[in-house]
């Protein structure tokens, strides 16, 4: 029996799937570099919005060049401190004079790539004072406010 093309049962992929995909991800990190230095805003953009959908290979190279630190013009406590701040109930524009500490923490944080990617999946808040620096310092501010 012969199917109509669009009828076909599933097969594996065809020979230039596999090296579309094959080059798509090989060319990834030349891309996401590309991305940074070419159209700053718009990776700024990818950066900001945890909740932008993005390609998993994609996704993965940007957490590898946060972490990394190739990306000179992130700044976390610009991008990621506020997502924090939130997933710990607190208010950013209520932080007053331990706002400084908290944003130079996070901007010197060690876990960037990570951080980013796993705001982007979890609102678990157990998940981020496993490896977040200013979690004690969030926790800390959230039981004055519940005082």
């Amino acid at each position: 029996m012969t199917y109509p093309q669009s009828k076909a049962p599933k097969s594996r992929p065809s020979w230039w799937e596999r090296i579309s995909e094959r080059c798509y991800r090989a060319s990834t990190p030349t891309l996401a570099r590309g991305m940074q230095n070419e159209s700053p805003d718009a990776f700024q953009a990818v950066v900001s919005d945890i909740t932008m959908p993005l390609d998993a290979s994609f996704e993965q190279e940007v957490a590898k060049q946060l972490a990394q630190g190739t990306y000179a013009g992130f700044r976390p406590a610009k991008s990621l401190m506020p997502v924090m701040v939130q997933r710990f109930g607190l208010v950013l524009e209520n932080l007053g004079e331990e706002q400084k500490p908290l944003e130079d923490t996070c901007n010197a944080c060690p876990v960037v790539g990570h951080c980013w990617k796993t705001l982007r999946y979890s609102t678990d808040i157990e998940t981020f004072r496993d490896f977040c620096p200013n979690a004690e310092a969030f926790d800390r501010m959230g039981a004055q406010v519940d005082e």
